[in-house]
């Protein structure tokens, strides 16, 4: 298994981190990258044509391994919302038929659909969680698969969701979207990177990532991949680059009506971004190097016991089925205030985050058995306070 690894990163000694789901620590070796790239321009003489490509095939090479894709299926974005209005674009689907959601996702992955429901009359069915604890990751996978009629054109969910990790069963999805005729788009911001996803095994139509969060990338900038239902697809913008044979600038004034093949068409403009896209691709060859699953069972063997003692507070936290590992939501019993544990969160200089009546603790290989066991007495305290 692997060891600890803040040494990689620059954390302050001085914090406890527990929140990767916001926003993930830099790596050394990705700041370095990012300050050589910010010097770079100081000549642009050493800028040549052919680096505007080398430097998103980089990118594209290192998020295909990561989900075992081909790259020409994989496309570099600015941000979730990009990625996903291209989806949205090309959507076969208008007035009667439905889009089926898991509630309460991040509005990235709900106002593009929003935005259908409004401009071509399509309905958004947002299926709710169960409000009872007992099984509700398993109650609320069955509900969102009850909720996918014959009218459905899209699902669209996370692996896990935002706020407190539920996994949804997303083989589940698949076969039931190909029971009906519907395709399946994935927001991997919060699991991919940390949690092992198989485009092959798993056949999404399309997978959304940021870059900033379990990608250990900047903010900024971001890869998504894109299926065969969008092969021959219309994307969001016209930028030079992702039109074909724009690698030769000699040639550029012959207008091009093709674009450039697979997913290349879906690419945001500028996506060379000399600065962020070779940042993001140091990262993600980083991610690869550790791999996802060693990445989880670092994460459960590091919260286990803390989980079953939260459980023994009386905290709700999710059945292990149906939870990431990296990502968990922690719902309080009555007699522990939610402002007065804030408080001490604050005071401790501990970083979770709370994500509606849940608070969302994020674990990464940076983390060691004390952070979870400050995070812990801090539990108690509060307990005790109330």
């Amino acid at each position: 298994m692997l060891e600890n690894q803040k040494h990689l990163f620059n954390l302050p000694e001085d914090i406890t981190y527990l929140n990767c789901s916001y926003m993930s620590p830099m790596l050394k070796s990705v700041a370095q990258v990012g300050t050589a790239a910010i010097y770079g321009k100081d000549d642009p003489s050493t800028t040549k044509p052919e680096h505007f490509f080398e430097s998103t095939n980089g990118l594209r090479k290192a998020f295909a391994q990561l989900i075992n894709a081909t790259s020409a299926s994989c496309a570099v974005i600015p941000s979730v919302s990009y990625g996903l209005a291209n989806v949205a674009k090309n959507l076969k689907a208008g007035k009667g038929d439905n889009i089926v959601v898991a509630d309460e996702q991040f509005p990235s992955n709900i106002y593009a659909w929003k935005t259908l429901e409004e401009e071509r009359g399509i309905t958004v069915k947002y299926i709710k969680p169960p409000k009872e604890a007992e099984g509700r990751g398993a109650r609320w996978n069955a509900a969102i698969l009850e909720a996918i009629d014959s009218n459905t054109k899209l699902i669209a969910t996370g692996h896990v969701h935002w706020a407190d990790g539920t996994k949804f069963d997303l083989k589940a999805f698949r076969k039931r979207a190909d029971e009906v005729g519907a395709i399946l788009v994935i927001d991997g911001t919060q699991s991919v990177g940390a949690l092992p996803f198989d485009v092959q095994e798993i056949k999404p139509d399309a997978l959304i990532c940021a870059g900033y969060k379990w990608l250990m990338g900047p903010y900024a900038c971001g890869v998504a991949y894109y299926g065969e239902y969008f092969a021959n697809g219309s994307p969001i913008e016209n930028n030079w680059m992702n039109r074909l044979h724009s690698e030769d600038f000699s040639n550029l004034v012959n207008y091009q009506d093709a674009y450039q093949p697979g997913a290349m068409r879906y690419d945001v403009g500028e996506s060379a971004n000399f600065i962020l896209t070779p940042m993001l691709t140091r990262a993600i060859q980083q991610v690869n190097d550790w791999g996802p699953q060693n990445i989880q069972d670092y994460c459960e063997t590091l919260a286990a016991p803390f989980i079953e003692e939260l459980k023994a507070l009386g905290c709700e936290i999710e059945d292990p089925e149906y939870r990431g590992r990296h990502l968990f939501g922690v719902r309080l019993p009555a007699h522990i205030a939610m402002d007065a544990l804030q408080q001490r969160f604050k005071e401790e200089r501990i970083f979770v985050s709370v994500r509606g009546n849940s608070i969302r603790i994020a674990p990464h290989l940076y983390n060691s058995a004390a952070d979870l066991a400050h995070i812990l007495e801090t539990f108690k305290v509060a307990e005790k306070a109330v």
